[in-house]
């Protein structure tokens, strides 16, 4: 499934603070038509892609791939989809089969299933909301897997007493 087009938008760069703020999460989501999550991973037309933070949301890129009806079996096809979603923590889907949540997993990805036709909007207002009060166990898992930027763990591990 050779990837068919990129686009990437050139917004305004965020506050400097607000770049290395920990809370930053980006997420794609499986979609036609940009506005809901309306795709099977494995035959997504394309992939809307958000970085999210306590202050903004705000759209990354879009990524379109050919031949994406086509639900022929071929865990091959993957391998671009997953590549285009370099970066990011989560992926929502309508569906997706036992072979792309396992390439997903090695990659740090969590693939999330929602109802057909779920607002995109909805699900970035969610997310937004659990960084400014603090994410959840889930959310919070996600992001240390995937390697949130907590660079305390780092002063944390050198208080730690260490032997040899």
């Amino acid at each position: 499934m050779p990837l068919e087009r990129r686009l990437k938008l050139l917004t305004p760069a965020m506050d400097e603070p607000e770049q290395n703020a920990p809370l930053q999460l980006k997420v794609a989501f499986a979609s036609a038509d940009l506005r809901h999550v309306d795709q099977h991973f494995g035959a997504a037309a394309a992939f809307a892609l958000y970085a999210i933070t306590p202050a903004h949301i705000n759209l990354l890129e879009v990524v379109q791939f050919n031949d994406s009806a086509v639900m022929d079996g071929n865990d091959n096809k993957l391998t671009a989809k997953i590549a285009a979603l370099n970066g990011c923590a989560l992926v929502y889907c309508q569906a997706i089969g036992a072979a792309a949540i396992n390439q997903l997993r090695t990659k740090g990805l969590q693939a999330m299933k929602v109802a057909p036709g779920t607002a995109i909007k909805t699900i970035l207002t969610e997310l937004q909301q659990e960084l400014r009060t603090g994410p959840s166990a889930w959310l919070a898992r996600v992001m240390t897997q995937h390697g949130g930027r907590d660079d305390d763990r780092f002063n944390a591990m050198a208080a730690e007493d260490w032997t040899e």
